[in-house]
Formats: structure tokens, sequence, C-alpha cells
């Protein structure tokens, strides 16, 4: 009896369903239109998320070890009379170096610790690029480059030549390919630098890279370290920055943190120094949810109203429903099944609709100029949000469902054929 009844309010919704066909491609557009964009809309906003994260996190190192030179410091007077009110003003700093002590000893304790997967000891200068009659100013930092590639996968971003030549050549430099290209240079070329101390130096190009950021890719230049401690006019021993890599580098704070405490030296973790752009995709985020979410609301009431509508309509029909003895459960299982075969249809032409969107946005050209490298809009194409959006389009549209659908379980067929 069951499998009848339920045959028969199936049969019963596909009329309604067909009877009025307008409000019901209406009532489904408005779902596919609500899934297709919060597919194609989250799929580029995490897209663009997800490209910035990767070039961010390529470019720097998970922590970056040095000597904080500005941290603050007690004065003389703080130190010989801790107890009394002193009063400094325009208190400056001592002169100190900004070399880290006992380098490669902290380098190989770091290599050591198992969540580690390399680190770098590094230093740089500013300098200025001089080709002709073109000056630029920019760095140049001193590495090991074979633990670079390692840190940052350099070899992958080479555009000429290999990190290798720059083994084989003394006064050789890696050139990003935005100062390269506004020197009009290219591999084989010789640029002359000059430090801000007036220090001049003529380097051969080894090789070309490119980031994918402007302000990486603009300025600067990789050379061997003792090169650079050359061009500083430095002994052997002076290394400045230690970068670390980790396996997982969302242990970067756990870690930062100790490394700090045992080498008294300043730690610093991605998180930290990439607070501003953190908080930009946090924000993002929650705008695309927000609006991604609001569409498919917005539909859900569309849908609502549309079945509301119905049921007035219908009113006599279910009169005589519930006359016949049809049940209210069984009047709420009608127009249930409406609303669930306006959901799935609906979402899974909006899944379409919006993997659709989709491709040809990841297919358009868009130029990065000199800020980043981008030839086409990055898109996500995660099955997760696919999965995401045609839960929630069923969800909304059987709530927008359930609600009419009670109300007319609720009818009572004496007062509605009296009133006919």
């Amino acid at each position: 009896m069951k499998s009848n009844g339920l045959k028969l309010s199936i049969e019963i919704a596909r009329v309604h369903l067909f009877s009025k066909p307008k409000q019901t491609i209406i009532a489904m557009l408005g779902v596919t239109f609500g899934i297709g964009m919060f597919i194609a809309l989250v799929g580029l906003m995490t897209g663009l998320n997800n490209f910035t994260e990767e070039i961010t996190m390529t470019s720097s190192p998970d922590i970056h070890v040095y000597n904080d030179v500005t941290e603050p410091r007690k004065s003389i007077l703080e130190k010989e009379n801790p107890e009394g009110f002193n009063l400094v003003h325009h208190q400056k700093p001592k002169i100190e170096s900004p070399k880290l002590r006992n380098v490669n000893k902290m380098v190989e304790l770091i290599r050591e610790d198992e969540r580690v997967l390399g680190a770098a000891p590094t230093l740089s200068s500013q300098v200025f690029y001089n080709y002709g009659p073109v000056q630029l100013n920019g760095n140049i930092l001193g590495v090991e480059i074979l633990e670079e590639n390692k840190l940052f996968g350099l070899r992958a971003k080479m555009k000429e030549g290999q990190i290798e030549d720059l083994l084989t050549n003394h006064d050789g430099i890696i050139m990003g390919k935005g100062l390269a290209k506004k020197l009009n240079a290219k591999k084989g070329d010789r640029v002359v630098i000059t430090t801000p101390q007036g220090y001049t130096m003529t380097l051969k190009i080894v090789g070309i890279f490119q980031m994918g950021i402007g302000v990486v890719d603009n300025v600067r230049s990789y050379a061997n370290i003792s090169r650079v401690q050359t061009i500083l006019q430095q002994d052997q021993s002076y290394i400045t920055d230690v970068n670390v890599k980790l396996k997982n580098r969302h242990l970067s704070k756990t870690v930062a943190a100790e490394l700090q405490g045992k080498f008294e030296t300043r730690a610093e973790d991605w998180e930290t120094a990439n607070a501003t752009f953190l908080t930009g995709v946090i924000i993002r985020n929650i705008i695309t949810y927000a609006v991604s979410f609001t569409l498919l609301i917005v539909a859900g009431f569309g849908i609502y109203n549309i079945l509301n509508m119905t049921i007035y309509n219908k009113m006599k029909d279910i009169a005589i429903l519930k006359a016949m003895g049809f049940a209210g459960g069984d009047v709420k299982s009608i127009f249930m099944i409406q609303s669930l075969v306006i959901g799935l249809v609906g979402s899974f032409a909006g899944l379409i609709i919006g993997y659709t969107l989709s491709v040809l946005i990841s297919k358009t050209p868009f130029n990065g100029g000199d800020i980043i490298s981008l030839e086409h809009f990055p898109v996500n194409f995660d099955p997760r949000y696919y999965i995401i959006g045609i839960v929630f389009g069923v969800a909304t549209t059987a709530i927008a469902g359930y609600m009419p659908s009670r109300k007319a379980a609720k009818i009572d067929p004496i007062e509605i054929l009296r009133g006919q």
C-alpha cells in the first residue's frame, strides 16, 4: 500500500510540474543560476588565492633567521637605575653588525632536525645595476645555489641557463627576468654594479629566472656567497641570514620559537612575515562564500514562492485528494517531491553551467604586466566545491519546499469545498 501511495504521489507531482511548465522552468533556473555562479565565483576566487599563496610561499622561506639590529634595547640609564624614573629622548640604536654568530654550526644543527627540508645561509646587498646609460636600484643575494634550489625550486624557474652555471663562474650572477628586461640584457652579457658605499664590480649574467612576482623579478639577482662578501668587503664568515624550509610549513611558528630560543637570535615564521597577505585571503574567502551562499538562498526563496503559489492555486485539488482519503503526509510528499525534482535538476544543470563558465574564465587572457607573471586567470576545479554546490542546492530547495508542503498537509478539505 505504501508503495502504491508513493507511486501515486510521484505521478501527481509530475502532473503538477508539467501542468505549468513556465513556473517549473523559472524555479529550476533560479537554482541553476545560483549553483552556476557559486561554482564559477568560488573557482575563480580560490584559484586566485591559491596562485598568490603559491608564488608567495615559493619566493619566501618558512622561517627566516637573522640578527634583528632594530630590536628595542634598554638604555644605559635604565640599566644603571632600574628603579628610578628615566627619560631618554630620541635614543639612537648602537652600532651592531647584522652578522650571525657561529652560522656554520647553526646551519648544521638546523639541517639535522627531521622537520626541516633545507636550510640555506645567505646575505644580501643593495646595489645599483649599470648597463650603459641605464641605472636601476636592486639587490643581489649571495647564496649556496644548490641549497637555494631545495628551498625555492629555483631550477624550475630558470628561463635561460642553469643554476649549476653559477658554480663554475665565480663572477657570474643569475638575474631576474624583469630586471634583465629593463636593462635590455640577456644571458652572456656583462653588467656593472655599484654599492651605496661606492664599490664597483663587473659581473656576467649566466642565467635568468622568473619567480612570477614583480617585486622579486624586477630587482633581484643571485650570486655566490663569496662574491657578495667581496662586494660588501667582508670576510668569509660574514653571513647575515639563514632561510629555512620545512616539510610541513604549518609547523613554522613552533619551530621558529624553538630556533629563536636555541640560538638567541630572531626567527620569523612565514605567517608573521605574510600577516597582511593572509588577512587579505581570509577576507576574500569570506566575501566569496557570503555572495555565493546568498545567491543560493535567494534561489531558495524563489522556489518557496513558486510552490506557495502552486499550493494556493491547487487548493481545490488538495481538498479533493484529502476527501478521497489522502493523508496529510501524502499531500506533503507530493510537494516535497516537486521541490526535490526542481532542486536536483536545477543543481545538476548549475554544475554544468558553472563548469563551463570556469573553463571559459580559465582560458581568458590576462596580462599581469610587471607585477605578476600570469597569462590566464587561475581557476580552481576542486571537486569539493561542486559537491558543496549540489548539496547546498538540494538542501535549500528541500527546506523551501517543506514549509509550503506542511501548509498543504494542514488544509481542511471541508472548509475549502464549502468555500467553493
